[in-house]
């Protein structure tokens, strides 16, 4: 049977046209956001940790897909799995069967949370805990879900509810009547549960806005107040887990936290196929699933399709063999011990925290009077604006990619490819070095561009 289309001929023939396609058919803001900040680039191909443009270029990505690409770009095993997974032209999705990746892949999943015996599977890290509050609300018979204030969720009806940052929920009221607490704030979460309408608190062990990390002991004890108030404990792992933070989980960082939902996904995909999976106990999934009248209740069209599933076990096949939790933790150490070095030196530098190869770089207000002034320039017109004047020649001048870690905040997140090594750490570290030379300098390139974004940032009020 003849068949017409070729993609590389399509891409040749129109990958040209991609800012404008997006201007004229996507979300118009992207290509005009991506203009005003010089990020308007042409990558053409990417392996690893790294992507190369139009011209031949080098990046070095310290983004990862905001946590998708855990193991880089183009990982020859997950590479191979999925053409082994489609050359097998299996009978996928045909609802009335069991078939097998999807249990293997929960076993495998399971073994790294041994507390923890079901798995559901779905497309993203938003349905994923759509699936814990759903799961929490059935198994107690009861409404409400606590949360952390600056909590990122997903931006789904549900999970949107469960959303710290108002940036996010204005203008799509009415939510679900969930409640925020601030994150180690152990009375106020004490507070609401004496209530008795909590079914569970779900918290980010670090936080992906600003990294911020629990206080030491919060979680244990938040725990301890779930259970003794009948709630559960729901772990978002959807940007900390598969070993970004140096240990598989970022809960398993304090001993004795045993969450009663945990939610992952991002990594798991290896990049290629969209994946998110939420781990429960065996009586709460039973309680869901009671009866074979309620087996559809709660379910995923696309969920557990061959090619998810086959990601995820190369995926995790990779984590194991290739030792990436170990190496997220002893790169993310030397990454950064070596920035949280310069922090004395550089007065703009406020702070550098995180685990694992989750790291934030946090700016504040300056000493000298001449960078003051500067900063006070800038912090009239929009906060958030010098950690873009950083983000911006990383990648013009040094061909990092690299974005701050929330609107307006002063703070750049780091999250690259857990398979960095030495070689990137000292790439980013001396370019990070050239660019906070700059703005303590007195060439000024930096404030000028500066004043550019003060411009577009009075314009877009």
């Amino acid at each position: 049977m003849s068949n017409e289309f070729d993609l590389a001929k399509l891409l040749a023939e129109r990958g040209g046209e991609r800012y404008e396609l997006h201007a004229r058919h996507l979300n118009h803001q992207l290509p005009r956001m991506l203009r005003t900040i010089g990020f308007d680039k042409v990558y053409e191909r990417g392996e690893g940790a790294y992507f190369w443009d139009d011209e031949g270029n080098d990046y070095l990505d310290m983004l990862a897909g905001f946590g998708v690409m855990g193991l880089g770009r183009h990982h020859p095993v997950v590479r191979k799995a999925l053409h082994d997974v489609l050359d097998a032209s299996l009978a996928d999705l045909t609802r009335f069967d069991c078939p097998p990746l999807p249990g293997l892949l929960a076993e495998k999943l399971l073994a790294h949370s041994p507390h923890l015996e079901r798995v559901f599977f779905c497309n993203s890290g938003t349905e994923a805990v759509e699936t814990a509050l759903k799961f929490a609300r059935y198994a107690t018979g009861r409404p409400r879900i606590l949360y952390c204030g600056h909590a990122f969720h997903g931006l789904t009806a549900g999970s949107l509810s469960v959303n710290g940052e108002a940036g996010f929920r204005d203008g799509f009221a009415p939510l679900l009547p969930d409640t925020a607490v601030e994150l180690g704030d152990l009375a106020a979460l004490e507070r609401e549960l004496a209530r008795g309408d909590v079914a569970g608190f779900v918290v980010e062990p670090i936080q992906g806005k600003g990294v911020h990390e629990a206080p030491p002991g919060f979680l244990r004890a938040a725990q301890e107040l779930l259970r003794r108030h009948g709630a559960l404990l729901i772990a978002d792992e959807v940007q900390t887990g598969l070993g970004r933070t140096g240990d598989f989980y970022a809960h398993q960082h304090e001993d004795g936290v045993e969450p009663d939902l945990v939610c992952v996904a991002k990594a798991l995909s290896g990049g290629y196929v969209p994946v998110g999976a939420t781990l429960g106990k065996d009586w709460i999934f039973k309680k869901v699933y009671s009866s074979m009248d309620r087996v559809l209740v709660h379910s995923a069209s696309f969920g557990s399709n061959a090619q998810a599933m086959a990601a995820g076990l190369a995926v995790l096949s990779v984590i194991e063999d290739e030792q990436v939790v170990a190496n997220a933790r002893v790169t993310g150490d030397l990454l950064r011990s070596r920035l949280a070095a310069l922090v004395d030196r550089y007065e703009l530098l406020h702070e550098v925290r995180g685990r694992g190869l989750m790291i934030g770089i946090e700016f504040g207000r300056p000493s000298s009077l001449k960078l003051r002034s500067r900063w006070t320039m800038l912090q009239a017109a929009r906060k958030g604006l010098f950690a873009q004047m950083v983000v911006v020649p990383l990648l013009q001048r040094h061909r990092i990619l690299t974005q701050v870690s929330g609107d307006r905040l002063e703070v750049i997140k780091l999250i690259p490819p857990l398979i960095i090594g030495e070689p990137e750490v000292d790439r980013f570290v001396e370019a990070f070095t050239a660019v906070m030379d700059d703005a303590h300098g007195g060439s000024g390139l930096m404030w000028d561009f500066g004043k550019t974004l003060v411009r577009q940032a009075v314009a877009n009020r």
